[in-house]
């Protein structure tokens, strides 16, 4: 079976205010790699529009129509010193969170071996009715809850690897006792959180701080002999993954020292366990990555992993 690939325009018209660092051409660089030759069997979709039911996975009543109003006719306005909406701001966030929900669907479904949604904003770090550090909607979190809820799975992991630590995604799910929950994040760095002792309520979540300098053995290190073995024991039917690109060594917005090959090993891990438990279903979606040239091909040596182990 194919590699899934979930995107859509509307994600290109996030547009927050001239220089800041989540900006569209993130998006661009990610599908200009992927339209390499190598690429050419990726199974291309048009990512859909999360429903209001969907938001509500995970988010507060109300809040998917506090952003709604929120968004300005022109121009941008702050949500907070990080997070901005345009006009065209809702519609690409309701795409990010929709392509999280169809590729669950396509995977569960048997119609892709396994999906890798790009798409913006990113939404680790948005909470129950906050938003923040880019991200409106928490993709991932509205992706496990409907795998959950709707398509009666007992037991998915969520694992991110962002250099940030996924706070949004932690927190929506902190109760939630059919998730096993990974972060590996550089700490100290914003946004705070992410300390071994944030556990979560029943104990479902492993935090794995990585200081400042890190690299690629380390890194390695702490998933191989930590994160990886408790999710193996979890034994999860699907496998989803937070990926950002921004502890690639030439990011500009923190300090660790990974390389494309950094990532292409853990995510050949992951689908080794999702190869052991959840019949190779692995579900994938960007986050971070502020490096033009880093992100690309960081973001095109994971789409080459899953697609070589879907084939």
């Amino acid at each position: 079976m194919a590699t899934a690939l979930f995107t859509h325009p509307d994600c290109l018209a996030h547009r927050p205010p001239e220089g800041h660092p989540e900006r569209p051409e993130r998006l661009a660089a990610i599908l200009a790699a992927l339209e390499a030759p190598r690429f050419a069997a990726l199974d291309r979709r048009a990512a859909p529009l999360a429903t209001p039911a969907d938001i509500a996975l995970v988010h507060a009543p109300g809040y998917l129509e506090a952003i709604a109003e929120a968004v300005p006719a022109a121009g941008t306005v702050a949500l907070d010193e990080d997070t901005h909406l345009s006009p065209g701001s809702l519609t690409a966030a309701l795409r990010a969170a929709g392509a999280a929900v169809a590729a669950v669907d396509i995977v569960l479904d048997g119609g892709a071996a396994n999906a890798f949604c790009a798409v913006r904003p990113p939404g680790h770090h948005a909470e129950g009715a906050r938003p923040m550090g880019f991200c409106l909607f928490g993709s991932v979190a509205v992706a496990a809850r409907h795998a959950l809820d709707r398509r009666g799975l007992s037991r998915v992991a969520v694992v991110d690897f962002d250099v940030h630590h996924g706070n949004g995604t932690q927190a929506l799910l902190w109760t939630e006792a059919r998730v096993r929950f990974v972060s590996s994040q550089q700490m100290p760095l914003w946004p705070g959180t992410g300390a071994p002792g944030e556990r979560g309520a029943h104990g479902q979540v492993m935090n794995l701080p990585l200081a400042p300098g890190s690299g690629g053995a380390a890194f390695r290190a702490v998933w191989e002999g930590q994160a990886l073995p408790w999710l193996d024991a979890f034994a999860p039917e699907l496998v989803l993954v937070s990926a950002g690109f921004d502890a690639h060594a030439a990011d500009p917005l923190a300090n660790l020292a990974l390389s494309e090959d950094d990532f292409a090993w853990i995510t050949a891990r992951l689908c080794d366990l999702a190869d052991a438990h959840a019949g190779g279903r692995v579900v994938s979606c960007l986050e971070g990555g502020y490096d033009m040239g880093a992100l690309a091909a960081s973001a095109a040596a994971h789409v080459a992993v899953l697609m070589e182990r879907g084939a």
